[in-house]
């Protein structure tokens, strides 16, 4: 418990009450993925998200999450050029005026780093099968070092791909030019009005890597915030090692939206008990819908999703809401070209353009993130099972202190419901 209270001392305050509204900016923007021609602007950029502030405010939202913004040759996590922001997103002004105007409404902005790979049409990419092929030397050629390519039999130059991915090349993160570059990337970004950084697919990449890279940037921006994309593995371990402050609780994710597909709690009965363990050593980043994921509602139905919610926002973690599940959005991931296409929706100019039907699933994100809100300590909560059975869950969550607590009864023997109650048993939000 020491080393958990000495590490949340050092969570800024943006973070220790941080809710953030995460979006794909640039399918919410409107943005050409898939251009046929050269990549322009259309008009609408990153700070039409601006128009969308007040919005995130009043749903109980104290800051964005945003997906990757930088030159990218099509989905943005092909990245060309990690120092300016994509020209279909406005560019790099629209980025400043964005910024400004969070900083004005004291939102927190967290960015998509993309540093495992980079799109093979980079200058880094070209740069590498060019020394390869012509054995030249690092002072040769620009951009040499942060891709390696190698020979083979056949004497031709090869390049390391992620996860079979061809446009995805990777990054050599043994070389001392990637430290640097990513160090430098980091922090230029930082300077310029973001507060922290989620790291994609940092499962990816050695925790020796981050490890060099990370206490740079803490160094120069302390009241930070970096979180990996992780999807399973020893969670206090990679935190540990890499000096990451978080990591992306998929596992907490699947047990609840699993448990209720199936009707069998005990699944999340196990994962919280895992979850507790977690929060001895870092503070989980903890969701129910991201930008990779089907669509909670399309996949358990909406009155589950209501119960998923009321999960994530009674137990430990900093969580995020993606964008349009608070309006009960469908979306259904397929592994085809195209196949994110539905869950990453383009959202109207104004929040007034909305369908009316999605207002009862924002009402009640609205509640419950105010209900965890007026509740701080169940940032580092810890949960206790109280009842347990197949269609029935009741659990206990508590202050490390154990002094503040509440508790949240799941029920989906009939009609889904839950009630939370406050410690001495009044009702806090029944549905």
């Amino acid at each position: 418990m020491v080393v958990n209270e000495a590490m949340e001392r050092t969570l800024p305050d943006w973070v220790r009450y941080g809710v953030f509204w995460h979006i794909y900016p640039l399918s919410f923007c409107g943005a050409d993925i898939r251009p046929s021609g050269p990549r322009e602007f259309h008009g609408r950029g990153l700070d039409s998200i601006i128009n969308w502030l007040e919005y995130a405010r009043d749903l109980g939202a104290s800051g964005l999450l945003l997906g990757p913004i930088f030159e990218s040759a099509t989905h943005g996590y092909d990245t060309l050029d990690h120092m300016h922001v994509d020209i279909r997103l406005g560019g790099d002004h629209a980025f400043d005026r964005l910024a400004e105007a969070c900083r004005n409404m004291g939102f927190s902005l967290i960015l998509d780093g993309v540093f495992n790979h980079v799109s093979r049409s980079h200058p880094a990419v070209a740069a590498a099968l060019d020394a390869a092929t012509n054995r030249l030397t690092t002072q040769d050629v620009p951009w040499q070092g942060l891709v390696r390519a190698n020979i083979d039999t056949d004497g031709k130059p090869t390049l390391e791909v992620f996860e079979g991915h061809d446009d995805l090349v990777d990054f050599d993160h043994e070389a001392p030019q990637t430290v640097d570059y990513v160090t430098r990337v980091m922090n230029h970004w930082l300077d310029r009005g973001a507060t922290g950084w989620r790291l994609d697919a940092a499962y990816d990449v050695p925790s020796s890597f981050w490890a060099k890279v990370l206490p740079q940037v803490k160094e120069a921006h302390p009241y930070s915030w970096i979180f990996g994309e992780v999807i399973h593995g020893d969670y206090p371990h990679i935190v540990k090692e890499s000096t990451m402050d978080s990591v992306t609780q998929y596992e907490l994710w699947k047990s609840i939206q699993h448990s209720l597909e199936t009707d069998n709690f005990f699944e999340l009965d196990w994962n919280l008990k895992r979850h507790n363990v977690f929060l001895d050593s870092f503070i989980p980043q903890t969701f129910i819908g991201n930008h990779d994921v089907t669509r909670i509602v399309s996949q358990i139905g909406a009155d589950k999703a209501a119960l998923a919610l009321a999960v994530l926002m009674t137990v430990g973690g900093v969580p995020s809401i993606y964008y349009g599940d608070e309006q009960g959005y469908v979306g259904v991931k397929e592994e085809r070209f195209g196949g994110d296409d539905d869950i990453r929706p383009k959202f109207p100019l104004f929040p007034n353009e909305l369908s009316r039907l999605g207002e009862p699933v924002y009402r009640l994100h609205q509640a419950l993130i105010a209900l965890r809100r007026r509740n701080p300590w169940l940032l580092n909560a810890r949960t206790e099972t109280m009842e347990l059975e197949n269609k029935r869950f009741v659990y206990r969550s508590h202050s490390v202190t154990g002094v503040e607590s509440i508790t949240v009864e799941l029920d989906i023997t009939g009609t889904p419901s839950f009630v939370i109650r406050d410690g001495s048993g009044a009702v806090l939000y029944r549905k």
